[in-house]
């Protein structure tokens, strides 16, 4: 086979969760995962109690969880989520609170609170981000001088850690569906058999060898088979479901966003026809006013015009007549006489 291909003969994590990873002979494979996840070799002493017994076919394929605790007593909570959660980031801080309460007894010393880890494997777009694998530690920062608090040498003795941010949950979220890139590295060689179910023959990565020897589909009961290919059909019905959903949901949406859209048209349009209805008929009133306003002043100056001409000629003639040496009283008759005229 070349250098590279790729085998699809190896069962699905999740379903390895459920059945034979509880197993403490195959703790080498969740050991190899979360070596290659926290850079760190990890030992797990024993599995605890879960969430993970599930009572419908539906919640069965739609997540199941694991709960491990570190040779050095941490606890490891590793969940696959198959389906869209809007409060999939609100149920990973409850899960941890939960366990910080639970695995402290009544009265015992804060120094007894375990280091958790969440690890978080989900088949759905969580949040906004282009990356795979994001991971969430908790720091203090300084508002004022941008530092970072930090443990006193005591502390750091008494807890056997270095960094505040040691003490509190880590939370690793992988959106495996997002990888779509030749693995390049022992993580990615991990994210991509999360993703396809396959292990390349040349992977490398801590614990995908003992994937290769223990989760061979041959190597399962044909009642096992039978359950497990009911998982993979319940697996799909539930990613198609979504698919409908969403494009069912877009459809939806752009209806929606034409209709609003013409209704927003409608409005705006009788709006800008409004406000250029009363533009023009402004328009057109100051230039009705202005003609009307020129005409009327036309017709009051030929009157005034006249009437000043008129008084102008009665004037001429007096004064005419003054010359002639006619006395006043005959002037008024005759000029009475012609105002009358």
């Amino acid at each position: 086979m070349e250098k590279g291909s790729r085998t699809r003969n190896y069962i699905r994590f999740d379903w390895a969760m459920k059945r034979l990873l509880r197993n403490k002979a195959n703790y080498g494979v969740l050991e190899g995962f979360l070596s290659t996840l926290f850079e760190q070799k990890v030992r797990i002493n024993r599995l605890l109690e879960s969430e993970s017994n599930r009572e419908t076919e539906y919640e069965k394929s739609n997540r199941v969880d694991l709960l491990a605790e570190m040779e050095g007593g941490q606890l490891v909570i590793i969940e696959v989520q198959n389906n869209t959660e809007l409060t999939y980031f609100q149920r990973m801080i409850f899960g941890t609170s939960k366990l910080l309460s639970e695995y402290i007894n009544r009265g015992e010393n804060y120094e007894k609170v375990r280091k958790v880890y969440s690890v978080n494997i989900v088949y759905f777009s969580l949040g906004m981000g282009k990356d795979y694998l994001y991971c969430g530690k908790t720091e203090f920062k300084g508002r004022n001088l941008g530092d970072t608090l930090d443990l006193s040498p005591f502390q750091k003795e008494r807890f056997k850690v270095d960094a505040v941010s040691q003490l509190f949950p880590e939370y690793y979220i992988l959106k495996v569906n997002d990888f779509d890139r030749v693995a390049k590295s022992p993580l990615e060689e991990w994210i991509h058999y999360l993703n396809t179910g396959e292990v390349g023959e040349d992977a490398t990565a801590p614990g995908l060898a003992l994937v290769r020897e223990k989760l061979r589909l041959e190597k399962m009961s044909k009642g096992e088979l039978d359950a497990y290919y009911k998982h993979i059909d319940n697996l799909n019905i539930l990613r198609d479901n979504i698919t409908t959903e969403r494009a069912e949901g877009r459809m939806e949406g752009r209806m929606e966003g034409r209709m609003e859209g013409r209704e927003e048209g409608r409005l705006e349009g009788i709006a800008e026809g409004m406000e250029k209805g009363i533009k023009e008929g402004r328009e057109k009133g100051l230039e009705e006013g202005r003609a009307e306003g020129r005409a009327e002043g036309r017709a009051e100056g030929r009157k005034e015009g006249r009437e000043e001409g008129r008084a102008e000629a009665i004037a001429d003639m007096v004064r005419k007549m003054e010359a002639q040496g006619l006395n006043a009283s005959i002037i008024q008759q005759i000029t009475g006489l012609s105002e009358k005229r």
